[in-house]
């Protein structure tokens, strides 16, 4: 009888997704409506995303008994529905649309465009909207097995037994995901394209860890279990059995087809490997950067500004007492003071978490100084589920519900305190939070849905590093020298990722040179730029978007004070920056220029 029902709500989902799809007779000009019903075909497609946001009620409910479909059919239904958007776009007269409007059309244009490049290449994990592409359907940090019970545990609210009905769809639903993806991994696997044999172990430790245990302890089961007690409906024991009779079974289909992969794999981390790896990397880069720079105008970019930055550390690391070695030999040091570590424990991981609330609360009070137009920053501090932590970077973040039910999340990997200093976590805060990630996202809540649901890597990590700086400039430091080094090594650090990420992928590196590279110029830990050159080695071009955003920001900030001169107003130019939205680097420019223009009148 469920499944009955289920396939009752899954024809809700297809005749809702249906409905949304672009009226081919609609006028051209009906720009508003058009880019509404792309919104609701994107939500169609990644039924998920409309939990995150807390828009899966009222019309939208079916959407939230259903996942994404991550089977071939499932992606290539995606790509249908990216022409078709497109196709109705080059309808529209854009000469009549008022520049916010076209903004919208610009941002559907980039990215869906972008996505369709990616789809074309027949393997690996497209973003559509989004930062994380990968060559690999499943890897340490990329599949269903790490996403969807995160998901289903932090955003998949529970009030009603409808919600659980609809958790336990979900379940259902994730059993196929996996096997989706399998599927995937055959045709991948057939094109040559198979991990580097150490990103396999991790996953495979991973996903065993996963799958390991009586289902009955699941995250996946517990979850409903505890959130509908005293419901009626068995959801736990229901959850226990799909958990029993199909997730772990497509666990199990997964882990051999891994295990098939790992039989083949090489050591070699870069994906020049590929027979079409140059075009697939030259695509991931300019996704990753929404500019048209070559790894090697990437590369040299990164060992030109790690110069310039650590040129100011080194006037600091002397004032500090630190005179010998190179700078990133006395970051090391400074890096092992137990004036700034944390014990590796549970003390140690509940001070870190203090910490970060407590620069939160700080930055929040600072906002007026930096912007004319305020957002909530509706944000809390979570630890990443233990299974995801081996493969996951070191933290990361983003905005939460539209309608505030759900608040945004600062997610930090606590694997081991020695990941962290003190000195490195308040600008670790105001890159994810305020006002970065959580605070930059909230403005995308006032606009069209679609503004919500896509999104730029170089904008969105652009913007995160120059949330950064803003800290910086807001006067945080100002009694805090390890924490400006804190926040310089911050700045050298993603200068790095430009010569690592292209040293990998461009220039043939090893993960070892990688790493001994990495240690040896920044100063960091090992332990934390293992999991950063492995991140470059699944997410190729995505580390580049950082360095490349913020000066590209920058770089139009002193273009706007040139042009204004005492009419440049600091905290205009954010806003403006903000309420533009996420945009690809072009369009941003587009959008500063009006700015300007009205400025001056």
């Amino acid at each position: 009888m469920r499944t009955d029902r289920r396939q009752l709500l899954l024809g809700a989902g297809a005749t809702l997704a249906l409905s949304a799809l672009p009226a081919r007779a609609a006028p051209a000009a009906d720009a508003d409506a058009l880019i509404a019903r792309i919104a609701e075909t994107f939500l169609t497609d990644y039924p998920e995303t409309a939990t995150t946001l807390g828009v899966d009620k009222d019309g939208r409910a079916p959407l939230k008994h259903r996942l994404t479909d991550r089977s071939i059919k499932g992606q290539r239904r995606i790509a249908e529905h990216l022409r078709g958007a497109l196709a109705d776009i080059a309808k529209l007269d854009l000469k009549v649309l008022d520049p916010a409007m076209r903004t919208h059309i610009d941002v559907v244009q980039a990215s869906y465009g972008n996505a369709l490049e990616g789809f074309a290449f027949g393997y690996g994990d497209v973003a559509v909207g989004g930062w994380r592409n990968s060559p690999y359907v499943v890897v340490q940090n990329v599949g269903a097995f790490l996403d969807t019970p995160r998901m289903l545990d932090s955003d998949h609210q529970i009030a009603t037994p409808e919600d659980g009905e609809a958790y336990l769809d979900r379940l259902e639903s994730y059993a196929e995901q996996l096997d989706g993806e399998t599927e995937r991994l055959k045709i991948a696997a057939a094109k040559g394209v198979t991990a580097p044999d150490f990103l396999l172990d991790k996953c495979l430790k991973q996903i065993r860890l996963a799958r390991g245990g009586n289902p009955a302890g699941w995250d996946v089961v517990t979850s409903v279990a505890n959130r509908t007690a005293g419901m009626e409906g068995d959801f736990g024991e229901r959850a226990w059995l799909l958990a029993k009779d199909k997730v772990g079974p497509a666990l199990d289909r997964q882990i051999k087809e891994l295990e098939r992969h790992r039989a083949r794999a090489n050591a070699n981390p870069g994906v020049w490997k590929f027979k079409d790896g140059d075009a697939y990397y030259a695509w991931a880069l300019r996704a990753g950067t929404t500019t048209t720079m070559t790894p090697e105008e990437v590369h040299q970019m990164g060992l030109d500004q790690l110069k310039a930055i650590q040129a100011e550390m080194d006037t600091i690391l002397k004032a500090e007492g630190y005179s010998q070695g190179s700078v990133g030999a006395r970051m090391t040091a400074l890096g092992k003071d137990p004036r700034f570590t944390f014990p590796d424990n549970d003390e140690g991981r509940a001070q870190i978490v203090a910490l970060l609330n407590d620069r939160i609360a700080d930055i929040r009070k600072r906002m007026p100084d930096a912007f004319h137009t305020l957002v909530k920053g509706n944000v809390e501090v979570k630890r990443l589920p233990l299974a995801e932590e081996p493969g996951a970077p070191g933290a990361y973040g983003g905005p939460g519900t539209i309608d505030g039910s759900v608040p945004g999340r600062l997610w930090i990997n606590l694997r081991s305190t020695g990941i962290w200093t003190k000195y490195s976590l308040p600008d670790l805060a105001y890159h994810e939070s305020i006002p970065g990630h959580v605070w930059q996202g909230e403005y995308t809540f006032k606009m069209p849905l679609i503004r919500s649901l896509l999104q730029f890597n170089a904008y969105s990590e652009g913007w995160a590093l120059y949330a950064e700086q803003l800290a910086d400039e807001l006067g945080v430091y100002a009694a805090s020298p390890a924490g400006k080094l804190g926040y310089l090594q911050s700045l050298g650090f993603r200068a790095c990722r430009l010569v690592v990420d292209t040293g990998l992928h461009a220039k043939r590196w090893t993960r070892e040179q990688a790493i001994r590279w990495f240690v040896e110029a920044n100063g960091s830990t090992e332990d934390e730029v293992q999991g950063e050159v492995d991140r470059y080695c699944s997410w190729p071009g995505q580390a580049c978007g950082y360095k490349v955003g913020q000066s590209e920001i920058n770089r139009l900030r002193e273009r706007a004070k040139g042009a204004l001169g005492e009419r440049y107003d600091f905290k205009a130019f954010n806003d403006a920056v903000v309420l533009g939205g996420n945009v690809p680097m072009t369009v941003l420019g587009h959008i500063v220029d009006r700015y300007v223009a009205e400025r001056k009148g």
